[in-house]
């Protein structure tokens, strides 16, 4: 009878390695593949543990909506900044119902708190509406009473912005600031500053506007907007300012000093059919704008301009556009403290109309100072190619020939005079240069020259670069 072989001498080693990986764990031998392993192991289970808690949280509030339920009281944490009153205002009209109910389910108090949830998100002064069902703490509280508790945060109270445009013969910087929930009624002031090349601006935009109180706009707009066209009705009411002038300032720019009030009515119609506003290939625009002046205020006159383009590929990697440009202001009042002052008078000249003119170099001049005109007319004629074997680039070559004239308006002779003396005297450039096409604005690098000018216009010859929305 042969001897039990022990079990040290059954497996001797070396032994060979019989285990199988199980849910794809990876060699032991590298760390970090075994670190990323186990955390997606914890990761997918934590993912089931929450979802399992969520389908038995929803199974279990479906099987209790009918349980007899009551708001006892409602209360807002972190609100600081709020009156309680205005609070209070928000809050009694949701309550009404389920106060007042005859019976009051669990389905009830969630959808009552919805709706607050919802209606304090909806003031614009909270960053975050944290609500919570917690039982009543009432010492006179019945069962089935509970407090709806809503942890809040409030949102930034101030904010500060700057920006800066340009275009259309306009320059300017704006500084907007906005006090958020500004008397604790969820109330919004703001106020805006703005200087530029024709306008400096300063006032409330904004005085105050509440959920509870009608908003107070010295501008007031409508606006409708249709597949290819918009109408807007606007009116407006401005304080002007001109100060700080130069040493150098004109007796004209002087005399125009101080302060000037505009009280207008405006309306603007707009066709625009292009397929790229700032280089289009194909498609057409139409402008109207009219102004009327008068309504109150410093100043009482008409004003009517006119903008069209259209724009057509004469080739595959060409397209010709042409603009014209004209307007008219008519002064209603022969009371030389009415007539219209230099912030409403047009300008022309510059690289975005007329191009190789100095900025608002067109027009009746007092020495360097630009005085605007009340009737001008411009044209122009572009040919846009691509550059050879670059059609993909945003650079494009840009050959133009632009002519222009804006002139004042003498009440003594006829109007019809006057325009034929505005269009009988034009000035004209011509010149190639680069265009990029930086979306939205468009960018030109110039080489042109003057082929005809009057006397008065400011005209330069040589490179010239702009920058703007709108060209000519």
């Amino acid at each position: 009878m042969t001897e039990p072989v022990s079990l040290a001498e059954r497996f001797a080693p070396p032994l060979a390695n019989t285990s199988a990986p199980y849910d794809g764990e990876p060699d032991m031998s590298d760390f970090e593949k075994v670190r990323k392993w186990q955390e997606e192991r914890v990761e997918r289970r934590l993912k089931g543990e929450y979802e399992s808690a969520i389908l038995y949280l929803a199974d279990l509030i479906k099987a209790n909506m009918d349980t007899p339920m009551r708001i006892a009281s409602v209360r807002v944490r972190g609100a600081a900044q709020t009156r309680p009153a205005f609070l209070s205002w928000l809050i009694k009209p949701h309550l009404d119902t389920t106060l007042h109910a005859d019976i009051s389910s669990l389905k009830d108090v969630l959808q009552t708190t919805k709706h607050l949830t919802n209606t304090l998100l909806d003031t614009d002064i909270f960053a975050a509406v944290l609500p919570r069902i917690q039982a009543s703490r009432d010492a006179l509280a019945s069962s089935g009473d509970v407090d709806l508790v809503f942890d809040t945060r409030h949102k930034g109270r101030y904010f500060l912005k700057t920006s800066t445009e340009l275009g259309d013969q306009e320059g300017s910087v704006t500084i907007q600031g906005r006090a958020r929930n500004a008397f604790g009624g969820a109330e919004s002031l703001e106020a805006a500053i703005s200087s530029g090349l024709k306008t400096r601006l300063a006032g409330l935009h904004r005085l105050i506007s509440s959920p509870h109180s009608v908003a107070q706009d010295p501008r007031g707009a409508l606006r409708t907007v249709g597949r290819r066209t918009t109408s807007e009705f606007a009116y407006e009411a401005a304080l002007r300012h001109i100060h700080t002038l130069t040493p150098t300032a004109s007796i004209s720019i002087r005399e125009a000093a101080g302060h000037s009030v505009k009280s207008a009515l405006s309306h603007v119609w707009t066709f625009d059919s292009r397929d790229d506003k700032a280089v289009p290939s194909r498609g057409s625009l139409f402008r109207s704008y009219h102004e009327l002046a008068g309504l109150g205020g410093s100043v009482a006159f008409f004003k009517s301009s006119l903008a069209f383009q259209t724009a057509r590929s004469l080739l595959t990697n060409s397209t010709l556009s042409f603009s014209a440009r004209t307007g008219y202001i008519y002064p209603l009042s022969s009371s030389p403290d009415r007539v219209p002052r230099l912030a409403d008078r047009f300008t022309l000249g510059g690289p975005l109309d007329v191009r190789m003119f100095h900025q608002n170099g067109l027009g009746p001049r007092d020495g360097s100072d630009a005085l605007g005109g009340d009737l001008f007319w411009a044209a122009g004629v572009s040919l846009i190619s691509d550059l050879p074997k670059r059609s993909q680039w945003p650079v494009k070559t840009h050959f133009f020939l632009n002519a222009g004239h804006l002139d004042g308006l003498n009440r003594e002779i006829p109007l019809l005079d006057s325009v034929r003396s505005c269009v009988s005297r034009p000035s004209i450039s011509a010149g190639i240069g680069l265009l990029y096409r930086l979306d939205p604005v468009r960018v030109e690098f110039n080489f042109g020259v003057p082929v005809a000018a009057n006397r008065s216009d400011a005209h330069r010859r040589g490179f010239q670069i702009g920058i703007g929305l709108d060209y000519l």
